[in-house]
């Protein structure tokens, strides 16, 4: 069943989606600040999720003001046809010198430095980055403040990996760790509610309709 604005309550729901892949992405470079065009499959797969997403019964849609994120948006709008607000907030972290490296590369060449960073959990950040608690404060800041604007609508929230293990694991309150247990699955999306300035997850790893 879809979600109406009384379904809970008033409660705001937000919906949790990552951008479609990019060349990048293809590439295992690290992209963070820097932008790369949808891949044919990224395309065809956010098509696919917009018609999965239709029985939510989305009031807006607030995303990442990014290159690849608005591209996303506009496939999964021929759909969906609903309001969107970009918002800077949601952009993903920022990874300093290391953005433009292959993640093979930057684990070979910078094995010991990488492990020591991230042990550093929310602490964590790559050479002149941005780090994981940063990029937290900023998009918890920018999902409360449109819980506030938007009391009781389902707002499909689109942006990027690391925005989106940075608002679940600070709901879970997860220390962000290695060798945490893993809590998402890739290629799924996350409902989460919020009232009250209060943060609340509905459900985990959804998967797109067959």
């Amino acid at each position: 069943m879809g979600m109406t604005k009384n379904d809970r309550n008033d409660l705001t729901t937000f919906g949790l989606l990552r951008h479609g892949q990019t060349e990048w992405n293809k590439l295992k470079k690290i992209q963070g600040s820097s932008d790369s065009p949808l891949t044919s499959k990224g395309k065809e797969m956010i098509a696919e999720w917009s018609l999965s997403l239709k029985k939510y019964n989305w009031h807006r849609i607030f995303a990442s003001d990014m290159g690849r994120v608005k591209e996303t948006v506009s496939i999964l709008n021929r759909e969906l046809n609903v309001p969107v607000e970009y918002d800077k907030r949601l952009r993903e972290q920022f990874w300093g010198d290391w953005e433009g490296l292959t993640l093979p590369y930057v684990k070979e060449t910078f094995r010991e430095e990488l492990e020591q960073r991230v042990k550093q959990g929310w602490h964590f950040t790559a050479p002149g980055g941005e780090t994981r608690l940063a990029l937290k404060e900023r998009t918890i800041s920018a999902m409360s403040d449109a819980g506030r604007k938007w009391p009781g609508q389902n707002i499909l929230t689109v942006c990027h990996q690391g925005v989106i293990k940075s608002v679940l694991y600070s709901i879970a309150e997860r220390k962000f760790l290695p060798g945490d247990e893993k809590m998402l699955k890739a290629n799924s999306f996350h409902l989460i509610g919020h009232r009250q300035d209060q943060f609340s997850i509905i459900e985990l790893n959804i998967g797109r309709s067959k």
